[in-house]
């Protein structure tokens, strides 16, 4: 009987979901914003859900060029042979009702960990699920390069088979016009992990062009996304473009010279650090760099002059407003402005992130409506845990449930213990009885002097934590008793959550490639639901 591959896949891999708050890894602002809490309501425009994404689409007032946007697109992909989903979706982008999901990412060295891979598949499905809602529109999901970003140290290395891999270069530029010349050798530690298996040639093959065959970073990055994601219509975003910075011009210029974000950000901050939230990020007075070949410093202001930091170069408000006009592309704009220049150059309606992300972007509302830049849907990426089969029967066995396995490992063994014992462990009825009898002692002794009832209580909370300690101990005793599973238990955890994190921001895409291949991406764009504000568990 021959199965498709497609099909065949769905009939080994299913999905569960289960709510974020019950993984704990989730902050207080984020669960908060999924289940509509009034309080965060005043830092974002629309609710993340389909009644929420017609009213962006409704009210979407695109700033940009769409000709400039299609021609900047055609330019970067001129030398990628691609297929026609994407080349159709750059076309569709100059039609008035063609919009775009984003997610944005760092370009870390060979995708980085697997979440990267998480938000792709996140705004492709969503893509979908508007298409579908609102077929008489278009939707476009896009990857936006960090091409500008300098952090190379946060890039430049990846996580397989719980050992790093890294590229040694030294740089203080942007990172999407970093040189690949010197990446060889972390290609070729990467090929040693991937094997001779079908599925680790092929990403190999991937890489060795990727990464060999292309002359900058931004360049790489674009080609080994574009291969994994093609098929879907993904288009790949490189915003270091004089063009597209040429369309973002009125609003440098007027960011710089006021420093308006500064004090935007400043009160959104302090609005949600006063509800008890936890902010992602400070903003500065001038949230620009200045990027040129090797260079992206920070821009200050001292003594009416505007200086760039490490250097020498220097200029006037007059010869600062004249170098905006002529070059543009020399202004890098800093976490707090990437996203509004994101929103002028790009027709967007959702822009999908991790936990961080969404609590950043609320810290920008502000900013946007002094602007009048639309503020765009934030959407949670989604997130999941591939639950390999080993794991899964281990768990089984062991008698915990799927859910489960968010537990902490010493809370994971203690609840094993209590389930799978004999002996009476727990001393509580007993630290009733005694603490029954010490409140009797203490009522007698005030009767006999007042004070004694201190003492009382003294030696009631004594003898509470003798009793805690033996307790403890009965627990330590019973579960060297039971070695070997706790030592499972300890195990699996370790497999799940590699450095005790989750997998996936520590695996990268290349074991699941290796062992699952293409089906890997085709099952969590078969089963991300990325509307229904859950975590995903994978089952093969």
């Amino acid at each position: 009987m021959n199965i498709p591959k497609l099909q065949y896949f769905r009939l080994i891999m299913q999905a569960k979901y289960i709510s974020y708050q019950e993984t704990g890894s989730f902050s207080k602002l984020v669960l908060d914003y999924i289940n509509n809490k009034e309080a965060l309501k005043a830092f974002y425009s629309y609710r993340p859900d389909m009644d929420g994404l017609a009213e962006a689409i409704k009210k979407r007032n695109f700033l940009g060029d769409r000709n400039i946007l299609v021609d900047v697109l055609k330019s970067q992909y001129q030398n990628l042979k691609t297929n026609q989903s994407v080349s159709k979706n750059i076309e569709l982008l100059a039609n008035e009702n063609t919009f775009t999901v984003t997610t944005g990412h760092q370009l870390n060295l060979f995708t980085g960990p697997l979440y990267f891979i998480y938000k792709i598949v996140t705004a492709i499905n969503l893509a979908i699920e508007l298409k579908m809602a609102h077929p008489e529109k278009n939707f476009v999901p896009v990857y936006w390069m960090a091409t500008e970003d300098h952090d190379f140290e946060e890039i430049n290395h990846v996580s397989v088979d719980e050992k790093n891999i890294s590229w040694i270069q030294n740089t203080n530029g942007a990172t999407g016009r970093l040189s690949t010349k010197t990446v060889a050798a972390a290609v070729t530690a990467y090929k040693g992990y991937l094997g001779i298996s079908k599925n680790g040639k092929h990403i190999a093959r991937l890489v060795e062009k990727a990464y060999l065959e292309h002359d900058n970073l931004a360049d790489a990055t674009r080609y080994l996304v574009n291969k994994l994601f093609e098929k879907y219509g993904l288009v790949i975003i490189n915003a270091d473009d004089a063009a597209l910075k040429n369309l973002f011009k009125p609003i440098i210029t007027a960011d710089i010279t006021a420093q308006n974000s500064a004090k935007n950000i400043d009160s959104s901050s302090k609005a949600l650090e006063d509800l008890g939230y936890k902010t992602q990020v400070n903003g500065r007075d001038i949230n620009f760099f200045y990027l040129k070949d090797d260079l992206r410093e920070r821009l200050i202001f001292e003594k009416g002059t505007y200086l760039v930091k490490n250097t020498k170069i220097s200029f006037t408000e007059e010869a600062l407003k004249a170098e905006i006009d002529a070059h543009p592309e020399r202004f890098s704009p800093n976490v707090v402005m990437r996203p509004m220049y994101e929103e002028v150059i790009l027709p967007n309606i959702a822009y999908i992130g991790g936990g961080a992300e969404v609590a950043y972007w609320m810290q920008l509302k502000a900013n946007f409506d002094y602007y009048k830049v639309d503020f765009p849907v934030l959407l949670l990426r989604n997130s999941a845990l591939l639950i390999d089969k080993r794991s899964a029967e281990n768990l089984y066995k062991l008698g915990f449930s799927l859910e489960d396995i968010f537990l902490p490992v010493e809370e994971l063994k203690n609840e094993w213990v209590k389930k799978n014992t004999t002996a009476q462990l727990s001393l509580a009825d007993e630290t009733r009885a005694i603490n029954s009898i010490f409140d009797q002692i203490k009522l007698n002794a005030y009767k006999i002097d007042k004070t004694l009832s201190v003492s009382a209580d003294t030696a009631k909370q004594k003898s509470n934590h003798l009793l805690a300690n033996l307790e403890k101990k009965l627990f330590r005793a019973e579960k060297r008793k039971h070695e070997m599973a706790l030592i499972q238990i300890e195990n699996v955890k370790k497999r799940l959550f590699p450095n005790g994190t989750m997998q996936e921001r520590t695996l990268n895409i290349a074991s699941m490639y290796v062992n699952y291949g293409e089906d890997f991406l085709s099952t969590c764009i078969e089963n991300f639901e990325p509307l229904g504000g859950d975590f995903t568990l994978l089952l093969p």
